[in-house]
């Protein structure tokens, strides 16, 4: 059974929640298709997981605010990673080692073990050494109720790792052994760390996964690691790289000395707004990601965060993707493809020739899909401009500068507060064609290009009457095929 001050504290926040979630419900910003948090603030995802013929997802939380502050962890269950159901909430600060108002119950990974659910999670307190971060597991027979172990705290920082740049477990299991990464700092520099345990409950330290001489920052938030072909794969968030998000390094691992050796790192996403990724397997099989959409780095360090926060609410998942592998070794991040049961009102056309600004046309230009391609070999613009959310004076502006072989999404116009410019290169070189997906939400747009290797993520919370799209060529024609858009139907959550 939970710990009576645990119990207490769950109690508490999940009246929270029931006292704001119908006021929260009528937050104008509030996303049509992408999950998010009945009221308050979420940000990492935590414990994705398919389990008892359901996914799970878990998230951070505080239920309180739209603001960060101490953190739970949300619970919702879901048949298609679209349409989700609210259950109690999972965990919640309780325990000397997690009661602290800054800190909590940070993020962590779930694995199945023994029939049972189980979470490993960073336990954050605070004594007069300052902020002390370790690594707890709390399990579950039915997947909704939880218990802390007894013997938490299992694994505190290793030598030379502080105690307050020690988080985020993730946990699998190979062969017979289970295996955990974990972000730590040595000497000023981000590390995947590397831990074995037997039986899910006793860990040791196996080895440094892999590290960095300071070309990939102090801190390498919210690790994942995973095998796909013949390859691993370590996904991170490091801190301290500018515009570098979320990033993946391919290589070999070796089981028998834990070490990882990359030989690929490129960009999950160049969007201002995808942060601390967490892959799973789906029920067939397939390699999913789901990650916060949002960024610390550039979020205003006062507390006035969007027009959402002051909705009582703040913080969404990106859509999930499926994570394959390309021709050339490098990963692809695919909207996962039961999006398409949301589909409404298609519009096609096979091609269109684009000599001045020309209207497109996709749902009710607020939820929607769209798909088309630039004919390279018959275009002769030197840029193509895309503006979504159009209207009242305001816009996203997607420019595809075709003669430098670069993209950049600006917001700096899109609704009043948002703000920045992401940016990335293209892949042109003996290309015939250039592919373009585009998923708009109430208060998102994730543009997808160069066969879904090339993405960018932004919150933008624009209102309904931005909902124009607008296409423009400059310096010459240019010629779209295979255009298709579809408007994009809700999938209102409910509370179980």
């Amino acid at each position: 059974m939970p710990s009576e001050k645990m119990r207490q504290n769950l109690k508490k926040a999940q009246k929270e929640i029931e006292l704001k979630r119908d006021e929260v419900k009528k937050g104008k910003m509030r996303q049509r298709y992408h999950f998010m948090p009945e009221t308050g603030w979420m940000n990492d995802p935590n414990g994705l997981i398919f389990f008892r013929g359901k996914y799970h997802f878990f998230y951070q939380c505080n239920p309180y605010s739209g603001f960060w502050d101490s953190m739970h962890w949300g619970h919702a269950v879901s048949d298609d990673m679209l349409h989700w159901e609210y259950l109690p909430l999972a965990l919640a600060p309780g325990e000397v080692y997690d009661d602290y108002q800054k800190g909590g119950c940070f993020s962590g990974s779930a694995i199945e073990h023994e029939g049972k659910l189980f979470l490993m999670y960073t336990a954050v307190s605070h004594d007069e050494n300052g902020d002390k971060q370790t690594q707890c597991i709390a399990y579950s027979e039915d997947g909704i109720h939880f218990e802390k172990y007894p013997g938490n705290p299992v694994l505190t920082a290793p030598e030379g790792v502080a105690a307050s740049q020690f988080r985020d477990p993730k946990v699998w299991k190979h062969g017979d052994t289970f295996y955990m990464v974990c972000a730590g700092s040595r000497y000023g520099r981000g590390q995947a760390l590397l831990f074995r345990s037997e039986n899910m409950l006793d860990w040791s330290f196996f080895n440094v996964l892999s590290d960095n001489r300071g070309e990939w920052g102090k801190m390498w938030e919210c690790p994942d690691f995973f095998p796909m072909g013949d390859k691993y794969v370590l996904t991170f968030s490091p801190i301290g790289v500018g515009d570098h998000t979320a990033v993946y390094q391919i290589g070999e691992f070796d089981y028998e000395t834990g070490r990882f050796n990359s030989t690929i790192c490129r960009e999950i996403d160049w969007g201002l707004d995808y942060y601390a990724p967490q892959s799973f397997l789906a029920a067939d099989g397939r390699r999913i990601m789901a990650a916060w959409a949002n960024e610390w780095e550039w979020m205003p360090q006062f507390k006035d965060w969007g027009p959402a926060y002051r909705e009582g609410w703040c913080g969404f998942f990106n859509i999930p993707r499926e994570v394959r592998m390309a021709e050339d070794g490098t990963l692809q991040f695919l909207p996962i493809r039961e999006i398409c049961a949301l589909r409404e009102n298609p519009f096609r056309k096979d091609e269109l020739i684009v000599t001045e600004e020309t209207a497109l046309k996709a749902g009710d230009g607020v939820s929607f899909e769209l798909k088309m391609k630039i004919d390279l070999t018959r275009t002769d613009a030197e840029k193509v401009e895309l503006d979504l959310r159009s209207g009242d004076g305001k816009k996203t502006v997607c420019l595809f500068d075709l003669k430098r072989a670069e993209l950049s999404v600006d917001r700096n116009q899109a609704d009043g507060w948002s703000r920045g410019i992401s940016g990335s290169s293209l892949e042109l070189k003996n290309k015939e064609e250039l592919d373009i997906h585009i998923l708009s939400d109430q208060s998102s747009l994730e543009i997808f290009t160069d066969r879904y290797r090339n993405n960018h993520s932004g919150n933008v919370f624009a209102s309904n009457e931005q909902n124009g799209i607008e296409i423009r060529a400059y310096g010459g024609t240019l010629v779209l095929k295979d255009i298709e858009s579809y408007g994009l139907g809700n999938t209102i959550s409910q509370t179980i």
